[in-house]
C-alpha cells in the first residue's frame, strides 16, 4: 500500500505530465496556422535635425533627429487563439561611415535606433492594455462573440511623429546619408516561445513583406531665423 504522501506525489506528477503535454500541443498549434505579414507603406514624411537637449534627463546638448512616417501594415496574421499581444517598432538604421565628422571604432559597422513602439493587445489580453475605459470599451465591443477580431494588427498612421528622436554618442546626426526605415514585430503567445520577424519563409510562416523604406539623407542642422532674432532684440531697444 502506497502512503498519503506517496499518492498525493504521483497524482500531482500526473497532473503536471498531463498540463505540460497540453500546454506543447497549444504551442505547436501555432505552427499551422499561416502567418503572411504584409506592410504596405513604409516612408518619411518630414525630416528635421536639432540641437538641444533631446531628453530631460540629458546632461548637455546635442543634435538630435525628429522623423515622422506614414505607416501601412497587415499583421493581423499574427493573431492566433494562442496570442497575447504583438510588440511592433519601427527602428532608423545607417551605415556608421555616412555619419559625418565622426571617429569611430574599425568594428562599428552600423546603427540602429528605435524611433517608434507599439503594443497590440488580442481580445482575451484587452485588460492587460494600458489604456483608457473608454478605449478598452471600444475594444471589448470589437472583439464581443469573436475569437479573433479581424482588425486586430492592422495599423495606419499618417504622418506620425516619433516616439523617440535619434542621437549620437558624437553628439553630432546631421546630414548622415543612406538612412533607412524598418518595422520589426515580436509575437508573445499566451503558452509557447517568443517568435520574431523572420528572414526566410518557414513552412506555413512567411516572412515580412516590405517592411523596408527608401534610403534617405538626414537634412543639415536647422539654426534659429536670425531675421526674427535681430527683430526681437530691435524691439527691445526701443
Amino acid at each position: 500500500m502506497y502512503s498519503s504522501l506517496v499518492r498525493i506525489q504521483n497524482t500531482f506528477g500526473f497532473f503536471t505530465t498531463v498540463a505540460f503535454v497540453v500546454a506543447a500541443l497549444i504551442a505547436a498549434s501555432d505552427f499551422v496556422t499561416p502567418r503572411a505579414p504584409v506592410v504596405n507603406v513604409l516612408k518619411t514624411t518630414n525630416l528635421q535635425v536639432v540641437r538641444g537637449r533631446p531628453h530631460y534627463y540629458s546632461s548637455k546638448k546635442e543634435e538630435y533627429a525628429i522623423i515622422k512616417f506614414t505607416l501601412d501594415a497587415d499583421l493581423s496574421s499574427l493573431f492566433t487563439w494562442n496570442t497575447k499581444q504583438l510588440f511592433v517598432y519601427i527602428t532608423a538604421e545607417w551605415p556608421s561611415t555616412s555619419v559625418s565628422g565622426t571617429t569611430l571604432p574599425s568594428n562599428a559597422t552600423s546603427n540602429q535606433a528605435v524611433i517608434w513602439d507599439t503594443i497590440v493587445t488580442s481580445p482575451s489580453a484587452d485588460h492587460l492594455a494600458n489604456i483608457g475605459p473608454i478605449a478598452l470599451k471600444k475594444l471589448r465591443k470589437s472583439a464581443a462573440g469573436k475569437p479573433i477580431d479581424p482588425s486586430r494588427g492592422k495599423i495606419t498612421l499618417k504622418n506620425q511623429r516619433p516616439k523617440y528622436q535619434i542621437t549620437h554618442p558624437s553628439g553630432k546626426i546631421a546630414e548622415t546619408e543612406d538612412v533607412t526605415l524598418r518595422l520589426h514585430y515580436n509575437v508573445q503567445p499566451w503558452v509557447g516561445v517568443l517568435t520574431w520577424n523572420q528572414n526566410a519563409d518557414y513552412g506555413l510562416w512567411k516572412q515580412l513583406s516590405g517592411g523596408l523604406s527608401k534610403k534617405f539623407s538626414l537634412p543639415s542642422l536647422k539654426k534659429k531665423d536670425e531675421g526674427k532674432k535681430a527683430k526681437a532684440r530691435g524691439i527691445l531697444v526701443s
